[in-house]
């Protein structure tokens, strides 16, 4: 059961959500697509807002809120997302990647179960502070820098780092805090 606490009075969260066994499923167009559109139905149909973001080969993290504050309907939120996007990427780690990764999932099944896509539990990090908030977007932004698989935040795609330095529109919804 994926596992969250929010608190009172606290409405933006830094979230991950890692593959189990860290498994590089991100390395594709279509996984990170899955993703993608996920994250646009939840904007749209679920009133998430994303303040910054990036997917790497084995994770994503997120800051996010909900439009009008409610942290129950974010929990909410947060579990479809997982629940979704995992049966979405087994379905295409079974279709399209190694019969190897394709049995790691199944040897991590749960009760619920037969494949295990996301690793269990996910901790909701409050962000109480403007100070704290900008140092999980600078965390969440220098991570593909960090990795060595660009030199400039802005240059990694799947990231919001191209939004906050220079505008850019990208695949993610960006919604700046009390403008959701």
């Amino acid at each position: 059961m994926d596992s969250y606490k929010f608190i009172d009075g606290v409405f933006v969260y830094f979230v991950t959500f890692t593959i189990v066994d860290w498994l590089p499923v991100f390395i594709d167009p279509e996984p990170i697509e899955i993703i993608n559109s996920s994250l646009r139905f939840c904007y749209a149909n679920k009133h998430l807002r994303i303040h910054a973001y990036v997917i790497m080969q084995n994770h994503i993290h997120l800051i996010v809120y909900d439009a009008d504050y409610d942290n129950e309907r974010l929990g909410r939120t947060l579990t479809d997302f997982r629940k979704f996007t995992g049966n979405a990427l087994a379905d295409y780690i079974d279709a399209n990647l190694s019969e190897t990764l394709a049995q790691t999932i199944r040897a991590k099944q749960l009760n619920d179960r037969i494949r295990h896509v996301w690793r269990t539990g996910w901790h909701a990090e409050a962000l109480a502070t403007e100070h704290f908030l900008m140092q999980k977007v600078n965390y969440i932004h220098e991570n593909p820098v960090r990795r060595g698989f660009v030199k400039h935040p802005e240059h990694w795609r799947h990231s919001s780092a191209g939004y906050w330095i220079n505008g850019k529109i990208g695949d993610i919804p960006i919604i700046p805090l009390g403008q959701g």
